[in-house]
């Protein structure tokens, strides 16, 4: 079967064959003309299968096909084009490569495209919406941000892809996802696609899909056949320095290799670098211009080794990458499978390496027990193992986040590899470490505008108006002294001391009756896919 025979258009055809290939693979034989037909469509295939092509390329089709009618149909030459499709994924990688992706499938194609994610500027993503785009390609939290300030119209929207479902409901973006629902029309053509077929994306699916079709070209949690995978035992200290053995003896390059925290990856790349192997490493605390040149440098050639945490490796896509190590095995038995799915793509032959040490013996079984077979282990001389070390608890990195709420910043704060929001500071709020409460004096009237860290009225005794955490004292203008004692937003206590140049003595107010309903405990977060509450959109 050829991309023609799948209903494609001569200049789609074409831009594939440029691309190099000439025979759609096995998702992207059924995902293609489902899309097609313009119904919803839930798809599940292991990692480096074509997915990402298996609805870039339906998309651009459908929508150059509807060009002149999405646009108003009379609409004057020139005219800005609206976003008519939206591809959302977890992380900053993955919707860089997607929208290269639309990029090298739509060459030939009248259609805009546009990446939106954060860690960058986000002025020059408004000034590229203002000249209009047809397909946009973000991280959740970056696009809500653009929802915020009103500088993205979603209202055109006919498309939405779900990229990596299954990884957004790790990272808890449930809530993202149901925030962008909220804002895009209700008809429209929803395709949901992830690595694993897991219950939670069945239950999203049943949520947000219309009497999809379903494909799955691969079993639950299965690795490629055409990946060797071995386990090599040795002393947790020796790791890098058998690490260094074998890229030096089989005389690796390209070498992709996972660490279980950010720490240990820039600690790994550091001294492998000392090593004299070329080395980076990749993950959420890394600058958007770091994680790009590393990138760039790893997929041309020129460093031989990138270090990589789970999450912000997805959407590294290197066609031939030849060796996967598993430095430090992951604390969730199926990122195992994400990770040595990065090599063995599209048939091609790839190895995937363990490096287990005793910690990692319970991490190692429950992996086997996933994927349903045993690995096989090598002992190689001069690395035995020292059966009198001990296991040491592990220590914990990436955690299944179910329920959360993480967002994106304005500068794409991911800790690792998503785009995750910090909790921003009260107004009035000070980020320094508290003071010590000064002794309070005698009270002499009403303080005014006495605040504790931040605003409020603050009367002799009673309740003030601190915000933020700790102590905080504040000196006020007013008509007397006195002593605030301030709890408010943050459980702040604040001592405000005012003074004033002629006090008016005042008749003492009664204390203040501080007794108040105990703060509401926080709610148990309900499960991931009702989140999506009326998310289904209705029939075509």
């Amino acid at each position: 079967m050829s991309f023609s025979e799948l209903g494609l258009s001569d200049k789609l055809v074409r831009a594939v064959a440029e691309q190099g290939y000439t025979t759609p693979t096995p998702i992207q034989a059924q995902a293609i003309p489902a899309i097609l037909k313009g119904g919803d469509l839930l798809a599940g295939a292991q990692t480096g299968t074509g997915k990402t092509a298996g609805f870039t390329l339906p998309m651009l089709q459908l929508l150059s096909e509807t060009a002149a009618r999405a646009n108003g149909g009379n609409a004057p030459r020139g005219a800005r084009p609206n976003v008519r499709a939206l591809v959302l994924t977890p992380t900053r990688e993955l919707a860089a490569q997607v929208e290269e992706s639309v990029r090298n499938y739509g060459k030939y194609l009248k259609l805009r495209s546009m990446v939106m994610f954060g860690g960058v500027g986000i002025n020059p993503q408004i000034e590229a919406l203002r000249r209009g785009v047809d397909i946009v390609v973000a991280t959740p939290g970056r696009l809500l941000d653009h929802v915020a300030q009103r500088t993205i119209d979603l209202s055109h929207v006919e498309l939405l892809v779900l990229d990596e479902a299954d990884r957004m409901l790790d990272m808890g973006f449930i809530h993202d996802i149901r925030k962008v629902l909220n804002v895009l029309p209700p008809k429209r053509q929803n395709l949901l696609f992830s690595a694993t077929f897991s219950d939670d994306i069945r239950a999203l699916a049943d949520r947000l899909l219309d009497n999809p079709a379903s494909i799955e070209v691969a079993r639950r949690n299965t690795t490629a056949e055409t990946v060797a995978q071995r386990v090599f035992p040795v002393d947790r200290e020796r790791k890098r320095e058998l690490l260094a053995h074998l890229v030096r003896q089989h005389d690796w390059h390209q070498v992709l290799v996972f660490t279980r925290t950010k720490h240990g990856a820039n600690r790994l790349a550091e001294q492998l670098t000392k090593d004299g192997l070329s080395a980076l490493a990749i993950h959420g605390n890394k600058s958007q211009s770091a994680r790009t040149r590393a990138l760039t440098e790893f997929k041309a050639g020129t460093l031989r080794l990138l270090v990589a945490t789970d999450i912000a490796a997805r959407g590294i896509d290197i066609d031939q990458l030849p060796h996967v190590v598993n430095f430090d095995l992951p604390n969730v038995p199926e990122d195992y499978v994400h990770r040595i799915g990065r090599t063995g793509r599209a048939g091609a032959e790839g190895e995937a390496i363990s490096l287990v040490c005793v910690d990692e013996h319970g991490l190692l079984r429950d992996i086997e027990r996933l994927i349903k077979r045993q690995i096989e282990q090598v002992l190689l001389p001069g690395f035995e193992v020292d059966p009198s070390i001990k296991a040491e608890p592990i220590q914990k990195g990436r955690q299944q986040q179910r329920g959360g709420q993480p967002r994106g910043n304005g500068q794409g704060n991911a800790g690792n590899g998503g785009e995750r929001r910090q909790p921003r500071a009260a107004q009035g709020e000070r980020q320094e470490a508290p003071r010590q409460p000064r002794p309070a004096q005698p009270a002499r009237g009403e303080a005014r505008n006495g605040n504790a860290g931040g605003s409020g009225n603050a009367p002799r005794t009673g309740q003030g108006g601190g915000r933020g955490n700790g102590h905080a004292n504040s000196t006020a203008k007013g008509t007397a002294k006195g002593t605030a004692k301030g709890n408010a937003q943050g459980n702040a206590q604040g001592n405000a001391n005012a003074r004033g140049a002629n006090p008016r003595p005042q008749q003492a107010r009664p204390a203040q009756d501080n007794t108040a309903a105990p703060p509401a405990r926080n709610r148990r977060p309900a499960p991931q896919a009702a989140l999506l509450g009326g998310g289904r959109k209705p029939a075509h």
